[in-house]
């Protein structure tokens, strides 16, 4: 009982600066292995020095990022919901929150799963697949969406919920084994059990065994805090919950999975774009959407870590403590982002070369591809401070339950502006215009989140703000 009590104080009464730190590092240190192990796949597919294996590496992306989408739907929307309930002392209603998100992300997991098995070679070809890049993409797809969705996003889901009564260290430990162990399994598969030609099915054998294992310890671990947690694994509390909490889950939830959904269409309108252009530019963008990953990596740590914060200090009444968690979060993302800047302008090229050997296989079009992805990176480093912005103003009104401004905000970021301008600036500038629609977009995007998180605290406290 001791233990339920330590994750109320951390939440109610620590230091804020101490209480973001025990949520945000082990959340930073997830993302960040999990960064690695989504990259470790492209490092060594790099090191093929095969542009057309990083193009579809690049294509199979968007699909499987779409699994953070869905987990979002039941993580973020039930697990702040869960956090909410604590604050307001109904540990009942929260243990039939985290029951109905636990078995709704199961169903909606195997579902994207058999929507992408009976679509696949449309949905590859949309995404910009051409005849070079078309059996490598279909390869990796089959092996990690098809019939991997269903550990990854049960993962991703059951995480959020841990994290969000407490247990960040059990969440952030679950999720990075699954990388720490796919960084190990990728060579193996790649390079040693299959045969040369392989390697991107070699990489989805490794990360299918490494979701799958990461999927179990969570569940396990999940099952443990149920003695402890407001948690449930019952279908019963599933059924339970009342129809007020589930409309809660969704409103909070669909918004979250929508804004992550818009990202990766945005990532799909890039990538369609860049296909246009040539197989190697798409290939360069790809590599650069994985450098830029680095900050926005520990800014998403950052903001998960402070969600269950904001929200139960918003159910408990107590905004004066919501806001200077708020406020410190966003400092420290901010902090990030310009040192990622400054390390971006500098080691351009070095970076760009760590996912693409240019001494083995078609070389010119290896240094042509470093080429256009050093440009690239130079020009879409400057969108990182401004994407914090964004973030922060996200999981701080999924936190507080407000799933209308979350959508808004969602719908104007992605489809209002940065796709547009992706549009636009690419048909006047090429693919520097391209690369450039990400600053510009995340910019004004994060002027109206701003604006936006200003007005909903000004209507939650009309006498208080965010400064």
């Amino acid at each position: 009982m001791k233990k339920s009590i330590d994750k109320k104080e951390l939440f109610s009464s620590v230091p804020v600066p101490e209480a973001l730190l025990t949520m945000a590092i082990p959340t930073i240190i997830s993302q960040m292995i999990n960064l690695i192990y989504n990259m470790v796949d492209a490092f060594f597919i790099g090191r093929t020095g095969n542009s057309y294996m990083m193009a579809a590496t690049s294509i199979t992306l968007t699909i499987v990022m779409l699994n953070i989408a869905m987990s979002n739907l039941f993580g973020i929307g039930g697990g702040s919901l869960v956090a909410r309930l604590m604050g307001r002392e109904q540990p009942e209603k929260a243990r039939q929150a985290s029951a109905f998100s636990l078995y709704g992300a199961a169903l909606i997991a195997v579902t994207y799963s058999l929507l992408i098995g009976l679509f696949l070679n449309s949905i590859l070809r949309l995404l910009g697949a051409s005849d070079a890049t078309i059996g490598f993409a279909r390869s990796y797809t089959i092996i990690v969406t098809v019939i991997g969705t269903l550990p990854t996003v049960l993962s991703l889901a059951v995480a959020h919920l841990l994290r969000n009564t407490g247990y960040s260290g059990k969440a952030s430990l679950g999720l990075s084994m699954g990388g720490i162990l796919n960084c190990m399994l990728d060579p193996l598969f790649m390079f040693v059990i299959l045969p040369k030609g392989q390697e991107v099915t070699g990489a989805a054998i490794a990360t299918l065994i490494s979701n799958c294992i990461s999927c179990m310890y969570l569940l396990n671990e999940y099952r443990k805090a149920q003695r402890e947690a407001p948690l449930s694994m019952r279908l019963s509390d599933a059924k339970d919950l009342d129809p007020a909490n589930r409309k809660m889950i969704f409103m909070v939830g669909i918004p979250s999975a929508l804004l992550n959904a818009l990202f990766d269409v945005a990532n799909i309108s890039v990538n369609i774009l860049a296909a246009a252009h040539s197989d190697l530019v798409l290939a360069a963008m790809g590599i650069v959407m994985k450098v830029e990953r680095i900050p926005n990596a520990v800014n998403i740590g950052i903001c998960q870590g402070m969600l269950p914060i904001v929200a139960f200090n918003y159910a408990s009444g107590n905004h004066e403590r919501m806001k200077e968690t708020m406020r410190t979060a966003r400092n420290a993302g901010l902090i990030v982002s310009v040192l990622c800047i400054i390390m971006f302008t500098l080691f351009a090229p070095q970076l760009a070369g760590i996912f693409l050997n240019t001494s083995t296989g078609d070389t010119v079009s290896s240094m042509q591809t470093i080429a256009y992805a050093s440009s690239f990176l130079h020009i879409r480093c400057f969108a990182s401070p401004v994407q914090l912005l964004n973030y922060h103003t996200s999981f701080s009104m999924q936190a507080m339950g407000k799933g209308k401004e979350t959508l808004l905000h969602a719908v104007v970021r992605e489809l209002v502006l940065y796709i547009p301008l992706m549009i636009v600036l690419d048909r006047m500038f090429g693919e520097l215009g391209l690369a450039a629609a990400l600053p510009v977009g995340e910019g004004l995007g994060a002027v109206f989140a701003l604006m936006l998180l200003k007005h909903t605290l000004k209507h939650e406290k009309p006498q208080q703000g965010i400064s």
